[in-house]
């Protein structure tokens, strides 16, 4: 729920909300409270329209059909980016001259919320009903320099950004028909990014996506068999075995999982079992910050480059598996060597049966080889 005043989280964190001028939902988040009256002057165009969603009756997956994300801007030039803040005449989605975090509805959504109501259709095969493709979501911008990164951010301004982060893993999961809620940050033009500016994304499902519910699945068998959380077990046997850890501190474990698919994945998991963001202690929100910043300066720093990667928070479903699907963060790289990439070709693609080039525990060793 949007509101006009501000509105006090942890940390200090003020949130103010404000309209922009076609009636979507702009957030700002700050460490104090800053006058944020700038108007949205750009003209209101007419939003799309819904896509669609349409079951794949060989797998029994929901695919999400958007057409109209086509036409969406990709990679423009940094004096034409949408996200950096407004000034010297030069209109963007975000009408502030400056900011901290900034979260706004998506221009052009895969997913959006319905104009009546709404219900997922029961799996039915070949005769499952196309429906709109219900949803939610979000960009949430890190920071208003255009030419910074996630690793580059203060440990304030990262505190700032999972403030956000809790407060919109909250406030959407109340919303109509959401089932899931997934973060994610895709860095670089080798994992398909379309603009430069550091941000990241909110994709609220209308149902649970596929690997979601295969990981709801197997931990609820896990919990049923062995009465612990499966991601409690595997902690416990990165700490035990120590070699694919990259770093820890009191609240946080960042290693390489004993079944990497990707030549760099770094899972960073609280300590403490917790479903979501939303339910994250204020102890492992302040100390996240720390434990980021060196496992994202290590992956830069094992080829010397800035290296593309996909972040992606994995968490509970809204309301099911909530005591037993912990949340943690998986960062992904394609990058294998200098000018190489990693492809998901063949098998990977075609029948998702990943075949690694490179041990979990040799890639652990390069992440902890790099001097920071």
């Amino acid at each position: 729920m949007s509101s006009e005043k501000p509105i006090p989280l942890s940390h200090g964190i003020i949130r103010q909300d404000r309209k922009l001028s076609d009636g979507r939902t702009i957030s700002y988040y700050d460490s104090k409270i800053v006058e944020r009256s700038a108007t949205d002057t750009r003209r209101a165009e007419k939003r799309p329209g819904l896509g669609e969603l349409r079951l794949d009756a060989l797998t029994n997956e929901w695919v999400v059909m958007a057409a109209h994300r086509q036409t969406r801007t990709f990679l423009p030039p940094k004096e034409l980016c949408p996200l950096c803040p407004t000034k010297n005449g030069k209109l963007s989605e975000i009408p502030e001259p400056s900011y901290g975090v900034a979260v706004f509805e998506n221009l052009s959504p895969s997913l959006a919320i319905p104009s009546g109501k709404w219900q997922l259709p029961d799996i039915a095969g070949v005769t499952t009903p196309i429906v709109d493709a219900a949803g939610f979501c979000e960009v949430i911008c890190y920071t208003d320099n255009h030419d910074s990164n996630f690793a580059q951010l203060s440990l304030e301004e990262i505190r700032i950004v999972m403030e956000a982060w809790r407060d919109r893993t909250r406030e959407i999961a109340a919303k109509a028909n959401i089932e899931h809620i997934f973060l994610f940050e895709n860095r670089g033009v080798e994992v398909g990014v379309t603009l430069h500016h550091p941000h990241g994304q909110i994709y609220a499902y209308s149902y649970l996506p596929p690997r979601v519910e295969k990981m709801l699945k197997i931990a609820s068998s896990h919990f049923a068999e062995h009465g612990s959380r499966l991601l409690d077990d595997i902690i416990a046997r990165e700490l035990k075995d120590e070699v694919r850890i990259i770093a820890q501190n009191s609240q946080w474990l960042a290693y390489v999982p004993f079944a990497a698919r990707y030549p760099f994945e770094i899972h960073i998991a609280p300590k403490r079992f917790v479903p979501d963001l939303a339910e994250l202690s204020d102890e492992a929100a302040d100390s996240f910050g720390e434990i980021a910043k060196e496992v994202l300066q290590r992956l830069d720093g094992v080829f010397g480059i800035e290296m593309a990667y996909m972040a992606s928070w994995h968490q509970a479903p809204v309301n099911s598996g909530r005591d037993v699907l912990g949340l943690h963060l998986q960062i992904t790289s394609i990058r294998r060597a200098p000018g190489k990439l990693k492809y998901l070709a063949g098998s990977e693609s075609a029948m998702q049966a990943f075949i690694m080039d490179l041990a979990p525990e040799q890639s652990a060793a390069q992440l902890r080889d790099v001097k920071i």
